[in-house]
């Protein structure tokens, strides 16, 4: 004969539910206590990787800082040496401080001329870049023309723009040797540099990158193997009659006074173009700045 179980009681249903409770306390406690573990690995695991990525990026810039200590020049005044093919009959004022190219040659005006066409450019410059991928092939045409000078003013005020690496001061630099030692190469080297031109807050192109560009434009070991040697010598300190001494590349100095030059032109910016000391701005025009030099030159 079957028995019936009988009813938990009050006081046994009471008691199964306070123990249900404890466990399910105790469980989530645990869940809670593993949380916390692992919240705690995690934090500690990106305070490390952190640490790690501090460490790594200040050991590359003080890399970045000594074997980049000696690139740009660090005083004041203009009394400074320019490549041998430069035009600084006007050495402190902003229409001084240029690399002329003619018909007679990089490094000469053109004999009687009658136009002039004024480029100032940083090779960090995107824009400069836009403006020669535009005109480039205008400009060497325009310098076989009779009675035209190009006007070719390197300055590096996006010097900053580059990590730390002084890009805008090397490869202006660069440039500068080659319209010293090699100056029929100077125009393909600028196009080629504008080509490759890397972005601006990046470390910029490498000496060794500068100088594989050279040789891509023609340019001859010889000369691009010289892109990174220096001169020792003194300089004034800026807001003082001091003199210190440094050492800096070849023309780091030509190039931060021409680059200081540019404060005494009104607003500014590259690529700053003049025709006959007027600004120019329809650049943008495939063929516009041609035809007004050419014009220009006609009178």
């Amino acid at each position: 004969m079957p028995t019936n179980d009988p009813k938990p009681s009050k006081n046994q249903r009471r008691d199964e539910a306070r123990e249900k409770a404890r466990q399910l306390r105790i469980a989530q406690e645990r869940k809670a206590k593993r949380t916390r573990i692992a919240v705690i690995v995690v934090g500690a695991v990106a305070l490390v990787a952190l640490g790690l990525v501090v460490a790594f990026i200040m050991k590359q810039n003080s890399d970045k800082a000594e074997q980049y200590a000696n690139v740009a020049y660090g005083g004041g005044g203009s009394d400074v040496v320019a490549p041998a093919t430069a035009d600084v009959t006007a050495p402190s004022t902003a229409d001084g401080n240029f690399i002329p190219v003619s018909k007679d040659g990089v490094g000469k005006a053109a004999a009687g001329g009658s136009a002039t066409l004024s480029i100032y450019f940083d090779l960090q410059c995107p824009i400069c870049a836009q403006f020669d991928s535009i005109n480039g092939a205008d400009l060497d045409a325009l310098a076989k023309e009779d009675g035209i000078t190009v006007k070719y003013f390197p300055v590096s005020f996006l010097d900053s723009a580059s990590n730390g690496t002084h890009y805008s001061n090397r490869a202006a630099n660069a440039a500068s040797i080659v319209a010293d030692k090699d100056p029929e190469h100077f125009s393909p080297f600028i196009t080629k540099l504008y080509e490759q031109q890397p972005a601006e807050n990046t470390d910029g192109l490498t000496d060794e990158k500068i100088a594989e560009i050279a040789t891509e434009a023609g340019v001859p070991s010889s000369v691009s193997d010289t892109f990174t040697d220096t001169v020792d010598g003194t300089y004034k300190v800026e807001g003082s009659d001091a003199e210190k001494k440094g050492t800096w590349r070849t023309f780091a100095p030509w190039i931060a006074a021409n680059t200081g030059l540019t404060d005494k032109i009104d607003k500014f910016g590259t690529p700053y173009v003049l025709i006959n000391d007027t600004k120019f701005e329809n650049w943008s025009t495939p063929g516009a700045l041609k035809t007004a030099v050419e014009a220009a030159a006609k009178g």
